[in-house]
């Protein structure tokens, strides 16, 4: 169950073809990205402690608390405050995934948050600018490319389709970046004293 905007939601029986898989393979590419890049943490399925909600999100890609990051882990293990970047999919969840959670997720300055709108076969990736969400554009090759994780490339079609070979690969190119390579420098730093 989640508290949102004040309303308790009861999570629907999860499906293979509608969640199961979509949601194992965000979890794959954050997770990719996670293995290549110290001082960041994925979560799945996991409770977030908003100000005033109590998010349960598919997956969140967060900077670690030992690095500068947003949000702390609590002593009973729940993610506080809103990490950097969230993952949901949303089939029989689309409605309040993409309206009450958005507001929740938004007002908690959560800085990215991504929604795979699996009817329509769709990614939808915001970003959070002058306290709104932006909807992320493609670039001309059609990536979508993270502007707080470098490197945190996603060709969403690839995604939609089930073709992890490419998204991992897309991905790939992400990490080797001089971007990323330069987001790794500082996080190290962060740390170093």
């Amino acid at each position: 169950a989640e508290r949102i905007g004040g309303l308790t939601y009861m999570q629907a029986a999860v499906r293979y073809i509608e969640h199961g898989r979509p949601h194992a393979h965000i979890v794959t590419w954050l997770g990719n990205y996670e293995a290549v890049t110290p001082g960041v943490g994925v979560a799945d399925n996991t409770t977030i402690e908003l100000s005033e909600d109590d998010a349960q999100a598919d997956a969140a890609l967060l900077i670690l608390p030992d690095y500068g990051g947003r949000c702390s882990v609590s002593t009973d293990g729940y993610i506080v405050g809103g990490p950097e970047f969230v993952a949901e999919v949303a089939a029989s969840s689309a409605s309040y995934d993409l309206h009450d959670k958005l507001e929740a997720y938004q007002s908690s300055g959560v800085q990215e948050y991504l929604v795979w709108k699996v009817y329509e076969e769709q990614i939808v990736w915001f970003e959070l600018t002058g306290g709104q969400y932006r909807e992320l554009t493609a670039d001309r090759n059609g990536i979508l490319r993270s502007h707080y994780y470098p490197g945190l490339w996603l060709d969403a079609v690839a995604l939609v389709g089930g073709d992890m070979r490419r998204v991992l690969e897309v991905l790939a190119d992400g990490v080797a970046s001089a971007e990323h390579a330069a987001f790794v420098g500082e996080l190290e730093s962060r740390t170093s004293g």
